[in-house]
């Protein structure tokens, strides 16, 4: 009996793209042998005629399928939809641009065919063509990320992945609302092999993750794989605290001993304003994990979907 590979395609305005992925596709299938496809193309609300093109795309070949959102959920929610209508034995994400190379989906295959690995995920070995900005933070991010979480997060680490059955069932398993998949493709384990590639350019249109998103998502990924700014903040409250008993004996000995009126204004409101910004620092902390738990309790689906080709 043939495997079958599942490719989950997210798309967000990709009309000008969905042609050129057509045809790199077709070009990387017709190179498998005993291997049969299906595609599966998530329309998270686009607003021009990604839609449209998905639908020709399944009227011209079965193999396609589309999965269209009631509003514009995230990339995240597109992945997860696309794992839990995958029917493949193997299931491979990448993006429509073409960012993500589809010549390397044979090697992957075979890798994880082989039975020593459960999954082989792509990570960009430079940042050549990126504003350097987002690069510079892309790479703090990814420091950070190291010390403070337990799970090993790659830089450069792509959603470009092909996984086992196994562990895609895994990742479905975990339902909670407010995804971070990167940090999620760690948590489940399993053995990943980590290939490199020259960052490409997009094939056509702009970049759909501005930087206000793409700093929302780190800020995400932050809160749900790492309690560390929570230890981190009891530290800076307890040196605070011993900080301002030193303080006060200072001016307490001062006054005894010298007997030397202690100048009030300027020191005391450096102490409030201090400490009223630490504390509201503090309190952003807990607030962004206070919210995390809010968003998870209401309980929400992930997604709405508006139409199907999948029944």
């Amino acid at each position: 009996m043939s495997d079958k590979i599942t490719l989950i395609i997210p798309c967000y305005n990709e009309e000008d793209t969905l042609p050129f992925m057509e045809k790199e596709l077709e070009k990387v299938m017709a190179s498998f042998e005993d291997v049969s496809f299906e595609v599966i193309l998530i329309d998270n609300c686009s607003e021009d005629s990604t839609l449209s093109y998905m639908k020709k795309l399944h009227e011209r070949n079965s193999i396609y399928q589309y999965i269209s959102f009631s509003r514009n959920f995230g990339k995240d929610s597109s992945m997860y939809a696309g794992l839990k209508a995958s029917t493949g034995d193997y299931v491979a994400i990448l993006d429509a641009d073409l960012q993500d190379p589809p010549e390397f989906l044979k090697e992957m295959y075979e890798t994880v065919r082989s039975g020593e690995y459960d999954c082989v995920a792509a990570r960009r070995g430079d940042r050549q063509g990126e504003p350097w900005l987002r690069s510079v933070l892309a790479k703090a991010f990814y420091k950070l990320m190291a010390m403070i979480s337990d799970y090993e997060i790659v830089d450069g680490a792509r959603d470009f992945r092909l996984m086992s059955r196994q562990m895609v069932d895994a990742i479905i398993s975990l339902e909670e609302s407010e995804r971070f998949s990167k940090g999620i493709f760690s948590w489940v384990g399993f053995k990943t092999k980590w290939i490199s590639f020259s960052n490409r350019e997009r094939v056509a249109g702009d970049t759909k993750l501005p930087m206000k998103s793409a700093f929302s998502y780190a800020l995400r990924g932050i809160v749900a794989f790492s309690t560390f700014p929570l230890v981190a903040v009891s530290w800076i409250g307890f040196f605070t605290f011993f900080a301002a008993i030193i303080y006060t004996l200072y001016v307490i000995i001062h006054q005894l001993v010298m007997h030397e009126a202690t100048p009030g204004y300027p020191s005391m409101m450096c102490v409030i304003l201090f400490g009223f910004g630490l504390t509201f620092m503090i309190l952003g902390i807990i607030g962004q994990y206070l919210a995390q738990m809010y968003l998870e309790i209401k309980n929400r689906p992930r997604y709405i979907i508006k139409e199907s080709s999948i029944r």
